[in-house]
């Protein structure tokens, strides 16, 4: 069983940036491959970021790369998403993922354990 709580939400303006941070508890929670996912008002929830828990690998949406960054600290079992140059459009709520079976996957069946969410606004 893998805890995740995520932190670090709040409203910004447009160009703003955030760092949104996942504690992960639980056993061997380090070797686990972590995503974050998103979901905005009345949308389905989508993939933003994933990396592997060795760090080598990291993958983004289309629509996040070269503004936000997925990092992990595996000695604080806790995994981070840097946002630079927020839009309006990335408003949602911000969820943390765990996967035991897989790395870099897009997909959000592929991940076993998920955090409550954390809100993100972004005003224009």
């Amino acid at each position: 069983q893998v805890l995740l709580g995520e932190s670090g939400g709040g409203l910004v303006q447009a160009g703003d940036s955030l760092r949104l941070s996942c504690a992960a508890s639980g056993r061997s929670s380090s070797s686990y491959a972590m995503a974050w996912f998103r979901q905005a008002p009345g949308k389905d929830r989508e993939f933003v970021a994933t990396i592997s828990w060795s760090r080598s690998s990291t993958f983004y949406a289309d629509s996040v790369k070269g503004r936000f960054a997925i990092s992990r600290d595996n000695a604080k079992n806790t995994v981070y998403l840097q946002m630079n140059s927020l839009k309006p459009e990335d408003t949602a709520v911000y969820y943390c993922a765990a996967s035991a079976r897989i790395s870099g996957s897009y997909y959000d069946y592929d991940y076993d354990y998920w955090g409550q969410g954390t809100q993100v606004t972004v005003s224009s």
